[in-house]
C-alpha cells in the first residue's frame, strides 16, 4: 500500500480531533518517526491523538474506507521498530499517549482497568497507593505505556514470578480493523465463549487491533525485599544457584538476572557514579530479588543461609545484601544501565533470545566462542533473565568501529546468532517482538505452518492491510512455503 493519505481523509480527521488531537507540524511529529535506537526513520503526514476509545473507532473507520494505513504507537520504546511507519509516508501515525487516564484501581479485587496511554512508572505509583503493586517493571518504565506493553507481550525482570504481561492482562479492549470496538474488559476467571480474542492480541504489535485499555492484575505490595549481588566462576553455576534458591524459598525469588563480567566493566567505565558491588571482579555475577510478607530481618537471614549454603557447595564466589533502600537501588542501576553503557561503549549487534532454561549456560558459551571466532575482533555480552530462559546476546563490535559497521557487518552475525539459536530449539525474539527489524528473519527461519497461520489471522481480521503494516506478520510466499 502506497501513496500518500488522500486530502479529504486528513480534513475529516482534523475535524474530528480538533487541534489537541491532530497534527502536520513536521517539529511535533519529528522525535516520533525515529524509533527508540535510532535506527528506522518514517514519515507521516499527520498524527492523530485521539482522546477516547470511540474518537479511536472512529479513525479506523475513515481509514479503512480510505484504506489508508495506521501505525499505533504508545511510548515509542520498541526495542525492534514496531512503532516506526514506513519512509514513503502512506501510513498515518496514531499515538495513544492522550489516553492516559486510570478508570479505576481496586485493592480488593486486585485490578487496575487502564487506557492504552498510561505509563507504566505512573501505575507503578497508582498501584502502591492502595497498597498494591503491578508486578512487571523494565527499565523504560518511565516511557513505556500500557498499550505497548500489551502489543509487545512485554516481559521484565519479574517473569520468574508473575509471567509475561499476557499472565497478567485479565481483560482488553481494543479497536478491530473494521472499526468494531471489542469490549472485553470484564476480568473473568472463566469465559468459554469462543476464540480467546485478547489472547490473539496480546503480543500481536497492533497488526490485528488497536489496544485502546487493559484489565490489569495488581498483587500484594511485599512487606519486605531483599536485593543480593553475587560473584560466580560460570553461568552454569548461576544455574544452579538458582535452583538453589527455589527449593529453598519458595516463591520469594523474583527476580534472577544474569551478568557477564564485560557487562557490568561497560557499566562500572560509561556510567557516572557507579562502582563495583564486590571486592573482586568475578566472570560471571547475578542480581537477586527476593520479597516477602514479613520482616526485612527474617528475609535477610533466610538469603543469607542459602548464599552460604551456596559458598559450601562451591557455586558462589562472593556475594553481598543490600541493608538499605539506597544499596538496593544502586545494585538494580548496574543492572539497568547496561544497555547504556553499551551504547557509549560503540556499536553492538543486539539479540533478544531464549532457548530452554537448563540448556542456556551451555549455549552463552559455546555459542559465545564461535562468534568470536568466526568475526574476530567482537566481544559478546551476555546478561539478562536466566530464570526465563532468555538473555540479550549482544555483540560488541571491534574498537574503532563506527555506526556503519551496524550496516556492514551486523546483519551477518544477527543471521549467525539466529541460526545457533534455531538449532538449539530457541527463539529469536524473546520479549522485543519482531517489529520490522527481525520481520525478516522471521520469514528466513520461522516454521512454514506457523506462518502460514499467522498470515492467515491477519488477512481475515486485517483484509485491507491497514494494521501496522510491515510488521510482524510474514510475506505471503514465504508463509505459504515458496
Amino acid at each position: 500500500m502506497t501513496g500518500s493519505p488522500p486530502p479529504a481523509l486528513l480534513d475529516a480527521l482534523e475535524r474530528l480531533l480538533g487541534p489537541k488531537g491532530f497534527t502536520r507540524d513536521p517539529e511535533s511529529l519529528a522525535p516520533w518517526l525515529e524509533d527508540w535506537r535510532k535506527r528506522y526513520r518514517g514519515a507521516a503526514a499527520a498524527m492523530l491523538s485521539p482522546a477516547s476509545t470511540a474518537e479511536v473507532a472512529e479513525i479506523v473507520r475513515l481509514c479503512v474506507e480510505a484504506r489508508t494505513p495506521i501505525v499505533p504507537q504508545g511510548g515509542n520504546s520498541s526495542m525492534v521498530a514496531g512503532a516506526t511507519p514506513a519512509p514513503d509516508g502512506s501510513a498515518l501515525l496514531l499515538s495513544l499517549r492522550r489516553m492516559n487516564r486510570i478508570r479505576s484501581i481496586s485493592a480488593e479485587s486486585g485490578t487496575a482497568v487502564c487506557e492504552a496511554g498510561v505509563v507504566l512508572s505512573d501505575l507503578h505509583e497508582a498501584a502502591a497507593a492502595v497498597g498494591r503493586r503491578f508486578p512487571l517493571s523494565l527499565a523504560a518504565k518511565g516511557s513505556a505505556t500500557v498499550g505497548g506493553l500489551v502489543s509487545t507481550n512485554a516481559g521484565g525482570t519479574q517473569v520468574l514470578r508473575f509471567g509475561t504481561m499476557r499472565g497478567l492482562v485479565q481483560g482488553l479492549e481494543a479497536v478491530l480493523p473494521d472499526g468494531g470496538i471489542f469490549d472485553g474488559l470484564a476480568a473473568l476467571k472463566k469465559d468459554n465463549r469462543g476464540y480467546d480474542l485478547r489472547q490473539l492480541l496480546i503480543g500481536a504489535e497492533g497488526t490485528l487491533g488497536i489496544v485502546t485499555a487493559a484489565s490489569l492484575r495488581l498483587v500484594p505490595a511485599p512487606a519486605s525485599r531483599c536485593v543480593l549481588w553475587v560473584g560466580l566462576s560460570s553461568a552454569e553455576s548461576a544455574l544452579r544457584l538458582l535452583r538453589l534458591m527455589e527449593l529453598r524459598s519458595g516463591t520469594a525469588v523474583e527476580s534472577f538476572e544474569l551478568i557477564a563480567r564485560i557487562a557490568l566493566d561497560l557499566v562500572l567505565t560509561h556510567i557516572a557514579g557507579t562502582r563495583p558491588p564486590l571486592a573482586q571482579s568475578h566472570d560471571w555475577n547475578v542480581l537477586v530479588e527476593a520479597t516477602s510478607g514479613g520482616e526485612f530481618a527474617e528475609l535477610q537471614d533466610r538469603m543469607a543461609a542459602m548464599l552460604q549454603e551456596a559458598f559450601e557447595q562451591g557455586l558462589i564466589e562472593d556475594a553481598v545484601i543490600a541493608t538499605s533502600e539506597a544499596q538496593a537501588e544502586s545494585l538494580w542501576r548496574l543492572r539497568e544501565s547496561i544497555s547504556e553503557a553499551e551504547a557509549r561503549a560503540g556499536p553492538a549487534a543486539k539479540h533478544d533470545i531464549s532457548v530452554e532454561v537448563d540448556a542456556m549456560p551451555r549455549f552463552m558459551a559455546e555459542a559465545g566462542a564461535a562468534i568470536e571466532r568466526r568475526f574476530p575482533g567482537t566481544r559478546v555480552i551476555g546478561f539478562g533473565h536466566l530464570g526465563d530462559g532468555n538473555v540479550h546476546f549482544n555483540v560488541m563490535a571491534p574498537p574503532g568501529s563506527d555506526r556503519e559497521w551496524l550496516a556492514i557487518s551486523a546483519p551477518e552475525i544477527t543471521a549467525f546468532v539466529h541460526d545457533l539459536v534455531t538449532a538449539a530449539g530457541g527463539s529469536i525474539s524473546a520479549e522485543h517482538g519482531i517489529g520490522q527489524a527481525r520481520l525478516a528473519e522471521l520469514q528466513r527461519l520461522g516454521d512454514p505452518v506457523r506462518l502460514r497461520a499467522m498470515l492467515a489471522i491477519k488477512q481475515a481480521l486485517d483484509p485491507f492491510g491497514i494494521m501496522n503494516p510491515g510488521k510482524l506478520v510474514p510475506l505471503a510466499e514465504k508463509a505459504c512455503g515458496k
